[in-house]
């Protein structure tokens, strides 16, 4: 972490993380992408340090959901900013591959903290800036 931002206090993006899972009820993968934000209060952190965040919870068994809550929950606690969204986009090996066969869907996830929450002003520039 960086303890000076020189002032930089605007909002973070770091988009299209790619990852890769397995679904936790049927061993299927699930590939996708992460997209992170946050509003610095005081530091900021090295961009390599939140593509690792997502690698490390998408390397356990998972569902969409909670991977989202993780990424977010993870980088409040740590970071302590303004606020964290985190957006999910992945398709999921169960759909495709068993039951209904269902090829291209994808499920998109969202985990807003802080002013991204509390904001909607906030949280639409963050969510346009994405164009998911």
């Amino acid at each position: 972490m960086f303890d000076e931002t020189a002032g930089y206090d605007e909002i973070i993006t770091l988009r299209d993380i790619p990852f890769q899972s397995f679904c936790e009820h049927h061993l299927a993968p699930i590939t996708g992408f992460a997209h992170i934000g946050y509003l610095p209060k005081g530091r900021v952190v090295g961009i390599s340090k939140l593509a690792r965040v997502v690698d490390t919870f998408a390397r356990r068994l998972q569902i969409q959901e909670r991977l989202t809550a993780q990424i977010a929950d993870v980088i409040q606690k740590v970071l302590q900013p303004e606020g964290v969204a985190v957006v999910l986009k992945a398709t999921h090996g169960c759909m495709t591959t068993r039951g209904v066969h269902k090829h291209g869907s994808s499920m998109v996830t969202s985990k807003m903290l802080g002013c991204f929450r509390d904001n909607a002003a906030t949280r639409h520039e963050f969510m346009t800036g994405l164009n998911i």
